[in-house]
């Protein structure tokens, strides 16, 4: 095409002496197609344009969906075309600080980390408005949900809460926000929470209320613990027949090995000189 040109503009310049009417007749064609030519040229380079490594572009023909391509290199396609550009990197944001209460009513703050991707490219431009304003509102309703079906804390093993079963509840709000978000072409990679405190107003109070549970659960341990052992004592001096024990030696062997294993500071130890039966 190039070459059609020069050639155009050559001849254009150098008319081999025809009649005047004659010559104006091929000045105004080789114009014509010099410009046919020139647009020839911009409607195929309109048509080009580069892709990056995890880049997209969403293709409509008047309004229409036409494909997506994603292979990365030098490519064409129609003119025509609009090509509206949709990133397939990774991305991670961090929600704000919400304040909600937990499933026992306590007033807390709770924010999370979610990292994301766009994984259909046409979901995300034609299913929302803004897919990453979507993901970042989706998100923050999904960490409020979380909040208001778990404890703050707990010492029973067996229910999940956000300060001691952390990889319970990021897997949780990974699925939550995995739902909430499908529609639009998003794959949620990890989501896991990044802030999480009591409300300014209750902290101090709810940091006596979180020790003094922490002490009615170390005092349960310390008993069980200690009535094991005293029974432990017991059916081993029983089967080795070390001493023969009533049921009131019993009884008190019991009492003091219980206050010895439960007490919170070091025994004195005391001899004593009688016995168990007075008078």
């Amino acid at each position: 095409m190039i070459g059609v040109g020069v050639w155009l503009l050559a001849t254009g310049i150098h008319p081999a002496k025809p009649e005047l009417g004659q010559a104006q007749r091929v000045d105004g064609l080789n114009v014509l197609l010099a410009s046919l030519l020139g647009v020839g040229v911009f409607f195929v380079w309109k048509g080009m344009f580069t892709m990056a490594p995890n880049e997209s572009r969403v293709l409509q023909l008047f309004g229409r969906y036409v494909g997506t391509t994603r292979d990365e290199g030098w490519r064409w396609v129609n003119p025509l075309y609009s090509k509206a550009p949709v990133s397939l990197r990774m991305r991670n944001f961090e929600t704000a600080k919400i304040k909600v209460n937990d499933v026992e009513g306590n007033p807390i703050e709770i924010g999370a980390i979610v990292v994301w991707k766009v994984v259909e490219p046409a979901n995300a431009v034609f299913s929302v408005e803004n897919y990453p304003s979507f993901v970042a509102v989706q998100s923050e309703a999904a960490v409020r949900n979380l909040a208001t079906h778990h404890p703050y804390d707990g010492h029973d093993e067996n229910l999940i809460s956000l300060r001691g079963h952390t990889d319970a509840v990021a897997e949780e709000l990974q699925r939550e926000i995995q739902n909430r978000c499908k529609a639009a072409g998003i794959e949620v990679i990890e989501a896991r929470i990044a802030h999480l405190a009591y409300a300014p107003e209750i902290a101090q109070a709810m940091l006596q209320r979180q020790q003094a549970g922490a002490i009615i659960a170390a005092r349960q341990r310390i008993v069980e613990g200690a009535v094991g052992m005293v029974e432990m004592a017991l059916g081993m001096l029983s089967k080795n027949k070390i001493v023969e024990l009533d049921e009131e030696r019993k009884a008190a062997m019991v009492s003091n090995l219980l206050v010895v294993l439960c007490g919170e500071r070091s025994t004195q130890p005391v001899v004593n000189a009688g016995t168990l039966h007075q008078g």
